[in-house]
Formats: structure tokens, C-alpha cells, sequence
């Protein structure tokens, strides 16, 4: 019976959505100064589009890191577990994020500068690899089988989290500094911060057990010695059907979070769309809208539990198609604060539905032996097919085809999404302990 003793409720939450939490405050803080300052900080020398569109390529960096990330620590999450696992992904994630609050600028010591920017963001992107598989598990081997989708929505729920804290950073910044403080101190502050984070992340998870699933893996010997080669041989179509669940929900985030930032507060012949906000206007109805993201995470996860996941993401999929050819009519005219609160706010919510079940679909769709490497697999594959070039794609696209030409880049994703969706078997039922 000890097998089966589980963590409380309490310490089940703090542990899965901590890292999560953690991972998008990281992530949107970079998408957030790469969009922002870093062109002006790290490529001073380029004009402002193609400066922009160079800091967005270094956005890019640690999403191809993540699918490395997320070998090296499948294998040891399947082998050793998913404690030991998740604390060593924390602690590589957090010190290379509080490194790039420490760079020197170009200004400083010239392209050494980007180069050492690119090394912490790839080691960055290696860390998160082990992260969000690693929280989902913790969740969902905790989790009753009949509210797995529950427990899985966990996790998910530090992304909103760590959205709104990372907002609210540069908010409070971009309302106290002045636009020369932003560039020559203020933009190192959320990275540094990110230090208070990871230490209480770090003291949570030291003192959390080995979820129940893979203590009973271990009495009965179903640890395999080649994770990854098991996973590859007998579950490598469950890693592309994983793969294509998430994309679309990277794609959605930086679309709306990163893209639509710039979009929103830049002028035309800076790589935006001369919607005529200010940065503080356009985080504060991000930080509004984020809102509504962590209630449709939860609103889903109660559904997916009675309906399905198949059936919530297959209505989410369709709701992205139709939202992607209908949200380039928002984001036109000047400083229209209701056409943009509405594209953030359905999008967002439209993101939580998406977002929502995928924390306890990806996990069934592997067995206990092999569910960290094929979940953190297929989820950080979709890192680099859903989110990586997004930014920049986004900002291309709209600056030589205009703003609809990004949304039939959404569709296309959503579709990829649908098809996945349709091969599936649906995993509400499936024995977890397999």
C-alpha cells in the first residue's frame, strides 16, 4: 500500500505548477525584451526591422534546445524518476535566465555580447526541456483516474501565472522608468527576479515524494534501461500525434503575447502594425485577458473529464480555424482598445480550451515507462513546429502580406491540430498504470 500513498492536494499544485509557472514567466519575459529592447540593446546597428526580426531569432534558440532538453531528461525522468528530474531542470532553467539579466550590452563588448545572450538561451531552452512533462506527471499519477484531466490543469495553470507575473513586472517598470532607464537597466530586472522564483520552486519539489506510478513501475520492474529507444520504436506515432495537439497552442500564445505586442505598439516602419499603443497600454490588456486564459484552462479540464479530450479539443480546433480568419479585422484601425480586447480575450479563451486537456491527453498517450521521455518529446517537438519562429514568421508575414496573412498561418496550425486530434483513440478511460 505505501506504492500508493500520494502527496497532498497542496503540495501536488505547488509542485507541477511552480516550474510551469516559472518556464512562461522565463519565456514571456525574453519574448517580452526581445520584442521590446533587445533590438535596440543587442542589434543597435541594424535597422529597426531587421534588428527586430534578428532579437526575435534569438527568441527562437531555445525552442530547437527544448527537444534536447527533453531527451536528455526523458531518459533520466523514466529511469530515476520524476523528483530528482524536475528539481536539476529548475535549477538549469532559473541560473541561465538570471545570467541574461547580467549581460553585458553590445554597447559593452560588441557581438561577444549576442553570442553569450544565444549560449544562455539555448542553455535556457535545455532546461525547460525537462520541465512541463515532468509537472504533468507529478499531476496526473496523483491525480484519481476519474480527474486526471483536473490535476493535469495544474500545471497549465502556471502558464497564465507566469504570464500575468511577467506582465506585471514590466508594467510596474515601464510605469516608473523612463524609456532610457528601460534600456539601460529596467529590461534586467523580471530576468533577476526570476532568482525568487526558482528558489521557492527548488524548496517545494526537495521536499515532495516520487509520485505512486513510477514507485510501482519500479516494485515491478517495468523501468527499461533505453527509454528513448523504447519510445521511438514502439510509440513514435503517439510522438507526432503529440507533437501536432500542442502546436497550435504554442502558435496561439506567441501569436497573441509576443507578435501582437509588437503588432500593437510599433509603427510600420519598425515591423509593426501602427496600431498606435503604448507598451504599458498593450500589457495591461494582455495581463486583463490572461484572465481569461487560467478560466478556460480550468473550464475545459472539467469537461474533458465528463466529455472527453478528444471531443473538447476537436471543438477547439474548429473554433481556432473560424477565430484565425476572423481576427485580422480586430487588429485593424487607430488605438481601438474594444477590437483588440476582443481579439485577446477569445483568443486567450480559445487558448485555454486548447491548452487544457493536453495536460493529461499527452501523458496517456504513453505507458509509465516511457511517459516523461514521449511526453517531453512530443511536447517540445511542438516548442519548435508551433512556437520557435512564430515572432518572426508573424512579423514578416504581416509586414509584406499584412495581418491576414498571420491568420491563415493560425488556421493552418489549428487544422494540423484537428488532424491529430482525429487519429487519436480517446485516453479518458485508459488504465494509467500500464
Amino acid at each position: 500500500m505505501s506504492t500508493l500513498a500520494r502527496d497532498s492536494v497542496k503540495t501536488v499544485i505547488g509542485a507541477s505548477m511552480v516550474g510551469t509557472a516559472i518556464e512562461f514567466y522565463d519565456f514571456y519575459a525574453y519574448g517580452t525584451a526581445s520584442a521590446n529592447y533587445f533590438p535596440k540593446i543587442f542589434f543597435p546597428e541594424a535597422n529597426p526591422t531587421v534588428g527586430l526580426l534578428a532579437s526575435l531569432l534569438t527568441f527562437a534558440i531555445a525552442f530547437i534546445a527544448r527537444p534536447l532538453g527533453s531527451l536528455l531528461f526523458g531518459h533520466f525522468g523514466d529511469r530515476m524518476g520524476r523528483k530528482t528530474t524536475l528539481v536539476v531542470s529548475l535549477l538549469l532553467m532559473g541560473c541561465a535566465t538570471v545570467l541574461i539579466g547580467c549581460l553585458p550590452t553590445y554597447g559593452t563588448w560588441g557581438l561577444l555580447s549576442v553570442v553569450l545572450l544565444c549560449s544562455c538561451r539555448f542553455v535556457q531552452g535545455i532546461g525547460l526541456g525537462g520541465e512541463w512533462s515532468g509537472a504533468a506527471l507529478v499531476a496526473t499519477e496523483n491525480a484519481p483516474a476519474d480527474r486526471r484531466a483536473l490535476y493535469g490543469s495544474f500545471p497549465e495553470l502556471g502558464a497564465p501565472i507566469g504570464f500575468f507575473l511577467s506582465n506585471g513586472t514590466f508594467f510596474l517598470l515601464e510605469m516608473f522608468c523612463t524609456p532610457q532607464q528601460m534600456l539601460s537597466w529596467g529590461w534586467r530586472v523580471p530576468f533577476l527576479l526570476s532568482a525568487v522564483l526558482v528558489v521557492v520552486g527548488l524548496t517545494i519539489r526537495v521536499h515532495m515524494e516520487e509520485t505512486p506510478i513510477f514507485r510501482m513501475a519500479l516494485e515491478q520492474q517495468k523501468v527499461v534501461k533505453a527509454p528513448l529507444a523504447e519510445v521511438f520504436r514502439r510509440s513514435w506515432k503517439q510522438v507526432l500525434q503529440a507533437t501536432f495537439l500542442v502546436a497550435v497552442t504554442y502558435t496561439l500564445f506567441y501569436t497573441l503575447a509576443t507578435w501582437s505586442l509588437a503588432f500593437g505598439t510599433k509603427a510600420k516602419g519598425q515591423g509593426g502594425g501602427g496600431l498606435g499603443f503604448t507598451t504599458q497600454e498593450y500589457l495591461l490588456m494582455l495581463m486583463v485577458s490572461i484572465v481569461v486564459f487560467a478560466a478556460f484552462i480550468v473550464l475545459s479540464c472539467v469537461y474533458a473529464d465528463r466529455l472527453g479530450r478528444r471531443r473538447v479539443l476537436v471543438a477547439s480546433s474548429v473554433a481556432l480555424v473560424v477565430f484565425s480568419l476572423l481576427f485580422p479585422y480586430l487588429l485593424m484601425g487607430y488605438r481601438n482598445f474594444f477590437q483588440v480586447m476582443v481579439f485577446l480575450c477569445v483568443g486567450f479563451a480559445l487558448m485555454g480550451v486548447a491548452f487544457g486537456p493536453i495536460g493529461a491527453m499527452l501523458p496517456e498517450l504513453f505507458p509509465t515507462n516511457v511517459r516523461y521521455s514521449g511526453a517531453g518529446i512530443g511536447y517540445n517537438l511542438a516548442a519548435i513546429v508551433g512556437a520557435a519562429f512564430v515572432p518572426t514568421i508573424a512579423t514578416w508575414l504581416s509586414s509584406h502580406w499584412g495581418v491576414r496573412s498571420v491568420g491563415l498561418y493560425l488556421a493552418f496550425m489549428a487544422l494540423c491540430c484537428l488532424v491529430a486530434v482525429l487519429s487519436c483513440h480517446e485516453t479518458k478511460d485508459v488504465d494509467f498504470s500500464r
